[in-house]
């Protein structure tokens, strides 16, 4: 199975998901300076089922706590899936 890379794209105001070097999905976020807003999260129908969303959201998170920020989920899917990992629940408020 290929690994999905995320990156961010801050001049796109997202993060991008590739599966072998093809953009896969992204997730659309803003910045505050203490809040990463986590908006919506898209996976392209071709990749569906191969863990694109899951692997936005973890990426996403593990930026957040790097920077020292707290996450504000706005995203049903990101809600959903923090609701699955209790990891990242000290850095989240959900709204979604």
């Amino acid at each position: 199975m290929s690994e999905i890379t995320v990156r961010d794209a801050p001049s796109e105001k997202r993060f991008e998901a590739y599966l072998d070097g093809e953009l896969a999905g992204f997730l659309d976020y803003a910045r505050s300076a203490s809040h990463l807003m986590l908006v919506h999260t898209e996976a392209f129908p071709q990749f569906g089922g191969r863990g694109v969303g899951s692997a936005l959201a973890r990426g996403a998170m593990e930026a957040a706590r790097a920077e020292g920020v707290r996450v504000l989920a706005l995203c049903s899917f990101v809600v959903a899936w923090v609701g699955k990992h209790p990891e990242f629940a000290d850095i989240t408020d959900l709204r979604g």
